[in-house]
């Protein structure tokens, strides 16, 4: 009788985690629990319990005095789980260490394509990478499109989540979150043939639809984009094919 092998204590894989970017750009703890409040209108499941790394760039210089336990616990409150801060001073660096955090040694913003473009990779004249997807995307699944555009050609079902840190192309109906320019591209957007979801969000900036998507594009084809630090939506209408005869 043959003995099964013996179970590992521990294994070690490669996974895929996606984190939120939250993008710090004062350290008073009352100010940014506000903008949270805003920004989630107060929606409990607004953030499901989803990692955060914290982009700490646009912090004056001299601020460096940040009470990062008090951050910490206000995220916490909102159901993000900090686990880095990217783009921190040398002088912050113990106090971050000392809240158990890690310090992300990442790109900065300023690294990101100055030209639209899919991916940094593509604009040094590698070859654009782009997940495909030709399966419906249920409630509960997560599909998240790492340095590349995320086409999908079915139906993203309410309470999925697709996430990508180019542009995300939905050939059908769009119902659930979709994150475009997750790695913080500001110039990602988002494209259904049928859009109606219950979150967008473009480089960090977010956008929800509590109340239902906008009436006059609800269903139909658009487009979602960043201008500025505000979220637009455009109708794209269908053209009408040209006689050429």
């Amino acid at each position: 009788m043959s003995k099964s092998l013996p179970q590992k204590p521990i294994e070690i894989k490669i996974s895929t985690v996606v984190a939120v970017s939250a993008i710090v750009h004062g350290a008073d703890t009352q100010a940014l629990d506000a903008a949270l409040h805003d920004m989630t209108g107060g929606v409990a499941d607004f953030f499901e319990d989803d990692l955060a790394v914290l982009d700490v760039a646009d912090l004056a210089p001299g601020d460096t005095a940040v009470d990062w336990g008090a951050l910490v616990a206000l995220l916490k409150k909102y159901r993000l789980n900090a686990v880095a801060v990217r783009n921190a001073a040398p002088a912050m660096h113990d106090a971050i260490l000392a809240q158990g955090l890690s310090l992300d040694s990442g790109k900065t913003r300023d690294d990101a394509p100055a030209k639209d473009g899919p991916t940094i990779a593509a604009e040094s004249g590698a070859e654009a990478q782009v997940m495909v997807i030709d399966t419906p995307v249920r409630a509960g699944q997560r599909i998240y499109a790492r340095g590349c555009d995320l086409i999908i050609t079915a139906v993203v079902n309410n309470g999925a989540e697709i996430i990508a840190d180019g542009s995300i192309h939905v050939y059908s109906s769009l119902y659930g979150r979709a994150l475009a320019g997750a790695s913080g591209n500001p110039l990602a957007r988002i494209f259904a043939l049928a859009m109606e979801p219950e979150l967008v969000s473009i480089a960090g900036v977010y956008r929800t639809f509590e109340d239902g998507f906008t009436p006059e594009m609800k269903g139909g084809p658009a487009q979602i984009r960043l201008a500025g630090d505000r979220i637009e939506i455009h109708s794209m209408k269908p053209v009408t094919p040209v006689n050429r005869s």
